[in-house]
């Protein structure tokens, strides 16, 4: 950073660190521990839109990587496009694998990032559901600021979130990640893809 920057408060922007996304294995184990919520095997990527070309190479790229990862038959990821233009890449794995479930995020988002679309990524977040399968929990992954946040919406509501619930997450995982501290970046990530089985909606990101 140069002295005119210094000068003038600018600061360049931070290589964002996707080894963060290796501390969710053990922030799994911590909410099913001391919340009750279990993982449900899904997660997914969100980035802005990518026309043409670029966005078929993407899927190809994205499938052929995750096939010779797990060596499983037909397409392991689901590609989408919601209503404000970002697209979303779910993957799947057992719910009790979270470890294959984020390796597999963790290599999609090297694959954008070395491909020259890092400026596209947005977040990233894996689902869960509580004892009962009612209350959706997920962790978000905030691309370019390194950090996560709880994102819980209220069952049965229409776009209503559980703001407790996520504060009292928060205070959970503050030794499994590195926490998000201006809730203004909280954003709700509404019916996303890997939210714990809910509604394709609107998403705010």
């Amino acid at each position: 950073m140069g002295l005119l920057d210094t000068i003038l408060g600018r600061s360049k922007p931070v290589r964002p660190d996707l080894d963060q996304l290796f501390g969710l294995p053990a922030a799994a184990i911590t909410l099913q521990a001391s919340a009750g919520f279990l993982p449900t095997g899904m997660g997914s990527v969100c980035f802005a839109s990518v026309e043409g070309g670029a966005f078929a190479r993407i899927q190809e790229d994205v499938r052929e990587l995750l096939d010779a990862d797990t060596g499983r038959g037909g397409v392991p990821v689901e590609f989408s496009q919601d209503s404000y233009g970002y697209t979303w890449l779910l993957a799947r794995q057992p719910a009790d694998d979270t470890v294959s479930l984020v390796n597999d995020l963790h290599a999609v988002n090297t694959l954008l990032q070395d491909a020259g679309f890092g400026p596209q990524l947005l977040c990233s977040l894996i689902g869960f559901r509580d004892a009962t399968g009612e209350r959706a929990l997920a962790l978000v992954y905030l691309y370019k600021r390194g950090t996560f946040y709880p994102f819980a919406p209220l069952p049965g509501t229409a776009e209503k979130r559980d703001s407790a619930l996520e504060l009292q997450i928060r205070a959970l995982l503050a030794d499994d990640l590195r926490i998000e501290t201006d809730l203004g970046r909280w954003f709700p990530v509404w019916g996303a893809p890997g939210l714990g089985g809910t509604e394709d909606g609107d998403r705010n990101v």
